[in-house]
């Protein structure tokens, strides 16, 4: 059984690539080559039929950065069956407001370090 990134979720992967918020370009900066403590992170990678925005998976890490979109109940509860998912195949996720990243991205990167040591 296919589980990462499955070619259903090729073009949903490629268009949210294309059309990145600035907190996740800010945070990228900030993950990408091995920056973290050598932990790679890869971003939006696809898992099952969800894309997650940044996925170490040395440490089976989701990064998740939420938007207003996330606000709503529609929104919260896709957040609580994509988390559901992911936590059943062993997967931790953690969730960052795109304001938290841009205004205080140190305590941002402070928590994923922890996270990475648990």
């Amino acid at each position: 059984m296919e589980l990462f990134n499955k070619a259903s979720t090729k073009d949903k992967r490629r268009a949210l690539r294309k059309s990145r918020t600035e907190a996740e370009d800010v945070l990228w900066q900030e993950l990408r080559a091995r920056k973290i403590a050598g932990n790679r992170f890869i971003r939006q990678y696809g898992i099952g039929e969800y894309v997650a925005d940044f996925y170490c998976p040395r440490r089976k890490l989701v990064i998740e950065l939420d938007g207003s979109q996330h606000s709503t109940s529609d929104g919260e509860e896709y957040d609580r069956a994509r988390e559901s998912y992911m936590k059943s195949i062993g997967i931790k996720t953690v969730r960052f407001r795109n304001a938290e990243v841009l205004q205080s991205v140190d305590s941002v990167l402070t928590r994923i370090r922890h996270e990475l040591t648990l």
